[in-house]
């Protein structure tokens, strides 16, 4: 079945979090108020998202599992927010991926992740994958959660197709300018801490931002969308910067909120939406997504984010 628009490379993995009210320090323990677990992963998180946006076409997902419980659960609820799962290898003798979660009353988090399956994933997986599964689709959305020369080898496959490639450095790492990455990225889409990683220096207002973003653009990507929570994004390219203002909402969860926004970013633009108006749609759905607990059971599906836009116009 090769008829996606919307080709998603990245981990997945079981979120265990836990809620408490403030995040510890080095050395602190903290009493949480409860414990879940939940299915995520930013590749899973993004490809929730593209699917849950995508009314009419499923989403490519190239990842990896380990063969067990974690990655037979995540494996079903992919397959039931309109993910494709004949991409994903089930590797055997490793664990799916597992990321801890610490989340504080005001929705912030900290994260930690076990990749386990997750950094199986492999060029050479990338280049045995059918030229089909490319020239049906439009738009190609990575994070760095998988290794970074598998990241670079899905890149170079999609610019190959002609497809437009969008990469969540996420998380941030100067090794991707290094290896001549963003040759074969179309689109940046860090947050402001991963902006700052990336060009190695604080920033500390909208036009740092936009000169930071011009020194990656110089490293070879097209243009940047800098995501800035409750300050909205920045999309910045060599000749403007355009802001996108925030939806007002009451967060509880920011775990996936970036993801829901690439995800949602990548299917408007598969569908030939401007990049302004794709933001928009994105942030309304990251919006949406902080107001829910959890990375994919926060996240919104197609019906929910219009309603969500109507009410606001």
């Amino acid at each position: 079945m090769n008829d996606s628009t919307v080709i998603v490379l990245g981990s997945i993995n079981t979120d265990l979090v836990v809620r408490s009210a403030k995040l510890p320090a080095p050395g602190e323990t903290v009493l949480g108020d409860e414990f879940y677990a939940v299915p995520g992963g930013k590749g899973a998180n993004q490809a929730v998202a593209a699917g849950l946006a995508n009314d009419e076409r499923p989403v490519a997902f190239i990842a990896a599992v380990g063969d067990d419980e974690h990655g037979r659960n995540a494996m079903l609820g992919l397959s039931r927010a309109n993910v494709r799962t004949d991409l994903i290898s089930r590797i055997e003798g490793v664990p799916s991926g597992v990321a801890l979660i610490m989340v504080n009353h005001a929705g912030e988090n900290v994260i930690s992740v076990a990749s386990g399956a997750n950094a199986l994933l492999t060029p050479a997986m990338i280049a045995a994958l059918d030229d089909g599964l490319f020239d049906s689709a439009r738009v190609f959305l990575s994070c760095l959660e998988s290794p970074l020369e598998t990241v670079a080898a899905g890149l170079a496959r999609a610019k190959s197709h002609a497809l437009r490639t969008i990469l969540n450095p996420a998380p941030a790492s100067r090794d991707l300018i290094a290896a001549g990455v963003l040759k074969n990225v179309d689109l940046l889409t860090p947050n402001e801490t991963e902006l700052q990683v990336l060009v190695d220096r604080m920033v500390e207002s909208d036009a740092d931002t936009i000169v930071a973003a011009r020194e990656l653009m110089r490293h070879g990507c097209g243009g940047v969308i800098v995501t800035m929570g409750n300050r909205g994004a920045l999309i910045v390219d060599r000749n403007n910067a355009e802001h996108i203002p925030a939806f007002e909402v009451e967060a509880i969860d920011s775990t996936a909120a970036g993801d829901v926004f690439n995800g949602v970013l990548a299917v408007e633009l598969a569908a030939g939406h401007s990049l302004l108006d794709a933001a928009r749609m994105a942030s309304a759905a990251a919006a949406m997504s902080v107001t829910r607990r959890g990375a994919q059971s926060s996240i919104p599906n197609r019906q929910e984010m219009l309603a969500f836009l109507a009410d606001r116009t």
